[in-house]
């Protein structure tokens, strides 16, 4: 079985009603090997090699004694071990009943709600594979359609870079309400927003009426095998903000990359330089990216609601001239 990604249709769906933090919890390597260890830390006996994609239950977590690493905090993989943080994508496998109502012209704005699943340029696993799409990603689903194969719903979904369309199985794709892409806070002034990102720190924090409501760690432009990329230090606005954004640059053998259904996306320069979900690493705390600023997705998604101008549902973009004020330092 290539992974939980491509679950049975016929499973039903899982309820996630529990007092356990880690019931359902799994990681997703994001890299193409991570060691487990039977120990956290780095000089414990490794006990399994994980390929890229495994996934795994994450039953607890362990803050390493290695002090002098930014990122201490390992996942316990069941009883096999330890694997550092930085490279596992947490997930869940949360199997979703397909939208029945009528679809609009436009679309409806999705999230993958597996691990992982595979986007295919017909409603048929017998199909070509166009692209692996990843937990907690964001897509543009067009219309349900039958399989061709097996009868099952699968959903159309629109590629936002190339404007072609795939088909994704209608429960591997969580259709957004209105109510959860709602504006959080939009009672305060634009004036009293302020968003300021901590190069040094490594840290994104946002403010209202001068007072801080959120703050995260994040990965900005870093020094890659490609090259030095920097995040622009300055005053800026969220003047451009898409709720999904396919992004490719470069050549992907060489620290380029193609990461089709990038997450809440709040473009500050002309030059591509934006705030964004991230669901290739989970190593925030550290310079680590080709200058933007990386979050986690759920992360990235409060930001993206919170921030100004507010992206109509079901409108793929808004550009304008205003936005949030950010400062990064």
């Amino acid at each position: 079985m290539s992974g939980l990604g491509l679950a049975s249709f016929m499973a039903p769906p899982l309820n996630f009603d529990s007092d356990d933090p880690f019931d359902l919890q799994q990681g997703r390597v994001t890299v193409r090997t991570v060691w487990v260890y039977d120990k956290p830390t780095l000089e414990a006996t490794k006990v399994k090699l994980l390929q890229r994609d495994a996934i795994f239950n994450i039953t607890n977590t362990a803050v390493t004694e290695d002090i002098d690493s930014h990122n201490r905090i390992w996942y316990q993989v069941g009883t096999d071990g330890y694997v550092p943080s930085g490279n596992i994508q947490p997930v869940r496998t949360m199997l979703s009943q397909p939208y029945t109502a009528n679809i609009p012209i436009e679309g409806l704005l999705a999230e993958v709600c597996v691990p992982y699943t595979d986007a295919f340029v017909e409603p048929s696993t017998e199909s070509k594979v166009g692209y692996r799409i990843y937990y907690e990603t964001t897509h543009w689903v067009k219309a349900l359609v039958a399989g061709k194969t097996d009868g099952q719903p699968w959903y159309q979904v629109r590629d936002d870079k190339w404007d072609e369309l795939y088909y994704v199985r209608a429960d591997h794709i969580r259709i957004m309400t209105p109510e959860e892409l709602a504006p959080i806070t939009p009672e305060v002034p634009l004036k009293e927003k302020k968003i300021v990102v901590q190069l040094e720190q490594q840290l994104v924090t946002a403010y209202e009426m001068g007072m801080p409501v959120f703050s995260v760690p994040v990965s900005t432009g870093a020094r890659l095998r490609s090259g030095t990329y920097t995040t622009p230090s300055g005053n800026f606005i969220t003047y451009y903000k898409r709720p999904s954004r396919h992004m490719a640059a470069g050549d992907i053998a060489a620290s380029g990359f193609d990461l089709p259904g990038v997450p809440w996306v709040q473009y500050l320069t002309k030059s591509g330089i934006s705030f964004h979900g991230t669901f290739w690493h989970n190593d925030y705390g550290r310079p680590r990216s080709h200058g933007c600023i990386n979050m986690s997705c759920s992360a990235a998604k409060w930001l993206f609601l919170w921030s100004s101008p507010s992206v109509p549902v079901n409108k793929e973009f808004t550009y304008g001239q205003v936005g949030t004020k950010v400062e990064i330092l």
